[in-house]
């Protein structure tokens, strides 16, 4: 089982090292004590708190896909060069960036501001680990 430090568990959650310590004292996580001796939490524990809290907005209109990694978020940047465009968007506390045709940016009238759905249907998605 994977611990993780205060600080490491606030820096993905998104809050202060100070608010993990209040979940901690009203029991929303379990304190343990890493090799250090250091307080930590269970890394099983905090995704599971972690997919709790994620929210983000809803789907603006209502339709059907296969797509089941779904981001809503806002238009961060719009970067249109010859026949390519890269969109970025900021669904919550994830980038999601797009390479589309210039072409698709011109028809959906992509600019920064607007809010958009990203849908990710990937074959092949690489995990990586620290060491």
């Amino acid at each position: 089982m994977a611990l993780l430090r205060v600080s490491q568990a606030a820096t993905f959650l998104g809050v202060s090292d100070d608010t993990v310590r209040r979940w901690i004292g009203a029991g929303r996580l379990t304190a343990r004590t890493d090799d250090s001796g250091r307080a930590a939490v269970s890394g099983t524990e905090l995704a599971e708190l972690a997919r709790a809290e994620a929210v983000l907005p809803p789907q603006p209109e209502s339709y059907g896909s296969s797509a089941r990694n779904r981001f809503v978020g806002l238009v961060t940047r719009v970067v249109v060069d010859g026949v390519m465009a890269q969109v970025d968007i900021q669904a919550g506390p994830h980038r999601v960036v797009s390479l589309m045709s210039r072409e698709s940016v011109e028809e959906l009238g992509l600019e920064p501001g607007d809010v958009a759905t990203a849908s990710v249907k990937a074959t092949q998605v690489v995990v990586e680990v620290p060491r």
